[in-house]
């Protein structure tokens, strides 16, 4: 036991630094977006925002330590457990669940809730990296591969059920780790243009004009190139596939995607949609960002954070307050921080000396990565308002554990990979 323990001296220090200094500048800047001044309010108060965050985080201490205690071999012999568990904890939300901001994905504590769906994402990423760490395992497999889709779509498909669309999306990340441990580039990029004729599908209104572009350029390719029966039968096949995607989209965003979310989407190719309904959380963010200006409001002196235009700042929007208050270079330190913190863990994921391990830590910097981009990217306006966290900053327990155990997780591995067998 004492040699579990005494791992001091082997964990990477710097990535724990940068944990602490991110949950520090989140806790400061959670009680900003709560604080009101004429009530004489204090940081510690549990009645706040930043109160209740603070116990979050004397929590995550304890998690730390538990996940540092315990052997390294225990999270990938009992990941298929954990695996089984959450998954059976998914499909239970929506008969014990409780429903918080539309959203039916919560199971009720006290006065607190939990959200499974958070929990979700470590453990998938755990599953995904023992499968991928099993004996004879080979990307090019098409049974591998139907595996781990099925491993990642699961639990993406229960969430998508309690209404809860952008923690789904989030496991859309692991496509990174697939590529990186030998899937080919090919279904990335089927899956970014796919992404691209959706877009395309709500900036153009009438699709008939998308058609006619791929008929025309399907003909110059046929013209101007070789005139043989397979190249224009597999051009015209794939024009073909190209016109029922962009016409399924169509449909599916008339007729089968929520009406709160075909609005978002609406808004993110049409800022001036609904400037008081949909797009006003986007709209009030980008004014309390841009109002920062170089060096910011200062501490606790944003007007828009005081007069709450921005729904959601402590959490979704966290970003807002750093806008006003720090402005651009605050703004900036936090960009670079988690530009830093990112690639730090693809460093200690590449020096791992199993599979286990380094599929483990790429699934780290994949969950990390996608919300710091979505996050970031839907408060100025380039994705919709999906609702994910921004790690360490945005208020709420469940997403703090839940990335602390992510973290940390890969740190005790890395802090023993020196016991491990090569088996790369």
């Amino acid at each position: 036991m004492s040699r579990e323990v005494d791992i001091s001296g082997k964990l990477d220090w710097i990535s724990v630094l940068l944990y602490i200094l991110m949950v520090g500048m989140g806790w400061f800047n959670i009680f900003a977006a709560v604080y009101d001044e004429t009530a004489n309010q204090s940081i510690f108060d549990l009645s706040l925002n930043s109160g209740r965050q603070l116990m979050f985080i004397a929590a995550s201490v304890i998690i730390i330590l538990a996940i540092i205690i315990i052997d390294m071999r225990f999270y990938e012999t009992f990941a298929y457990v954990f695996y089984a568990v959450i998954i059976l904890s998914l499909i239970m939300i929506p008969i014990i669940g409780k429903e918080v901001g539309g959203n039916k994905s919560w199971i009720g504590v006290g006065s607190f809730g939990v959200q499974p769906s958070e929990f979700a994402k470590f453990i998938t990423a755990l599953t995904v990296a023992k499968f991928m760490g099993s004996v004879g395992f080979r990307m090019d497999s098409l049974r591998n591969q139907a595996i781990l889709f099925m491993l990642i779509l699961v639990p993406l498909a229960l969430i998508l059920l309690q209404k809860d669309f952008g923690t789904a999306i989030v496991f859309l990340s692991f496509l990174l780790v697939f590529y990186r441990e030998g899937m080919s580039p090919f279904i990335l990029i089927v899956g970014i243009s796919m992404a691209a004729l959706a877009i395309l599908t709500l900036i153009v209104e009438n699709q008939w004009y998308l058609h006619g572009i791929i008929g025309v350029v399907l003909l110059v390719i046929i013209f101007f190139g070789k005139k043989n029966f397979r190249r224009i039968s597999t051009l015209t096949f794939g024009a073909i596939i190209l016109i029922l995607t962009i016409e399924s989209f169509d449909y599916v965003i008339n007729n089968l995607l929520p009406e709160r979310h075909k609005k978002r989407l609406e808004a993110l190719v049409n800022p001036n949609f609904d400037p008081m309904g949909i797009n006003w959380n986007v709209t009030q963010s980008k004014i309390a960002i841009g109002s920062g200006g170089f060096s910011g409001k200062g501490f606790l002196k944003g007007t828009q954070t005081k007069f709450d235009f921005v729904p959601e700042q402590s959490t979704d929007f966290i970003f807002c307050t750093i806008g006003e208050e720090h402005g651009w270079i605050g703004s900036l330190i936090v960009v670079v921080l988690f530009v830093f913190f990112l690639q730090r863990i693809i460093f200690i994921a590449e020096r791992q000396k199993n599979r286990f391990a380094r599929a483990y830590g790429y699934s780290v910097a994949s969950i990390f990565f996608f919300h710091f981009a979505v996050n970031i990217g839907m408060t100025i306006g380039l994705f919709p308002v999906i609702g994910i966290p921004l790690p360490f900053f945005s208020y709420g327990g469940s997403a703090l554990w839940s990335f602390t155990t992510l973290l940390f997780i890969l740190l005790k591995l890395d802090a023993h990979r020196s016991q491990v067998l090569q088996r790369i």
